[in-house]
């Protein structure tokens, strides 16, 4: 990437995995989710080494400072040498005793609906019990 080029703030966002798409990121951007000294900032905002910003995604608060500039999207083990994660360890805390179903929408295993076993048992207790 050139010094011309300018980086936009949404696409740095989607880059290095924050978000799982740049729509998604720019959303975000929209509705405030994103600040830099406390004050929302624009999607189109040009991003610049050594910049920090508030991010609150759907899982956590990330405080970010950005150490590299990356304007493609690469796999996750390369996209973390490009922003230090300053997110306080409090934060941390809170996102690992959440469940893990809880941001997927997924049900836990072995809970929810029972088999196709267990509804014949079941059935079956109830035909016995009703003669």
């Amino acid at each position: 990437m050139s010094d011309k080029e300018k980086l936009r703030l949404d696409k740095y966002l989607w880059a290095i995995r924050l978000f799982k798409t740049r729509s998604i990121a720019a959303d975000a951007l929209e509705k405030g989710r994103v600040k830099m000294h406390g004050e929302s900032v624009k999607a189109s905002r040009a991003v610049n080494v050594g910049d920090e910003y508030e991010v609150k995604t759907e899982v956590k608060k990330w405080v970010i400072k950005v150490t590299g500039l990356l304007a493609n999207r690469v796999q996750y083990a390369e996209a973390i040498k490009y922003y230090e994660d300053l997110t306080p360890p409090e934060e941390m805390e809170r996102v690992r005793f959440q469940a893990a179903s809880f941001h997927t929408g997924k049900r836990l295993s072995k809970v929810g609906r029972p088999t196709k076993k267990q509804r014949r048992d079941i059935e079956g207790f109830i035909d016995e019990g009703e003669e």
